[in-house]
This record gives structure tokens, C-alpha cells and sequence, in this order.
């Protein structure tokens, strides 16, 4: 089936990423595997999602944090909020608009994220708004 399953996100330290994915955001690892002499295939999921992220360091043209806009839908968006600025991270006010309840943060590398609670939840056939798509 067509769709998006891997994106790409720049970070200049892979264990350092991969804790903030897995600690904040509810990533899981389920690849660590060397990648030539020097490089790592780090690459993170959350729940059933067949979209995964890696973690990479080896893209000339991305320099670590200059991802912007990647949504990441969790649970509780009011929980991971308060949990990012009681551990001393960035976080904007949240946000609510038809499509779900947001805040926009940045990675520890600075790759610019919008973490959601989407009024749309995948395979529910709905909208967010009550009619169906």
C-alpha cells in the first residue's frame, strides 16, 4: 500500500534524540544497527503507526535541527506539555483549533515539532468534526 513510512529527522546525537522521542513522546526503538565503519540505523515507532522516524546524522544537505512543522499525535497533549516544562524544555501555550489540541516544542537539536491530540483519530473515519471523510 502506497503512503509514508519513513521520515527522516536530523540530530547531531543519536541516544540523546532517541531518549527525548522515547521518553517524551512515546517512540519506541526498534532498530539499532550499525551502518558502516561510523554510522548508526536508528530508527523509532510509536504504537501500531506505519510510519516510522530515523534518527540521522549523515545528510549533508540536513543539518541537525533544521526539520520544522513534524506532527506527532500522543494521548495526552495537556500531560507531555506539562512533563517537557517541568524538565525545563520550551514549549509554547497550548493551542486548540478544529483539528485538535497542539503545542509546538523543539527537539534537543532544535527540529521544530507540533505534538497533537488530533480530533481525527486514525481509522475512525471522522473528520474531527463530526462528519465523515
Amino acid at each position: 500500500m502506497p503512503g509514508v513510512t519513513i521520515v527522516s529527522i536530523p540530530v547531531s546525537d543519536q541516544d540523546r534524540a532517541a531518549a527525548y522521542y522515547c521518553e517524551y513522546l512515546g517512540f519506541r526503538v526498534i532498530q539499532d544497527n550499525p551502518m558502516g565503519p561510523t554510522m548508526r540505523w536508528v530508527r523509532l515507532a510509536a504504537g501500531d503507526e506505519p510510519t516510522t522516524i530515523t534518527l540521522t546524522t549523515w545528510f549533508d544537505s540536513m543539518p541537525p535541527g533544521s526539520v520544522t512543522g513534524l506532527v506527532i499525535d500522543v494521548a495526552d497533549v495537556d500531560a507531555v506539555h506539562a512533563r517537557l516544562e517541568a524538565d525545563g524544555h520550551a514549549c509554547s501555550a497550548m493551542d486548540e483549533q478544529g483539528w485538535g489540541r497542539f503545542f509546538t516544542t523543539s527537539d534537543p537539536d532544535g527540529n521544530g515539532l507540533v505534538v497533537v491530540r488530533s480530533s481525527e483519530q486514525p481509522g475512525d473515519g471522522s473528520a474531527g468534526d463530526g462528519t465523515s471523510v
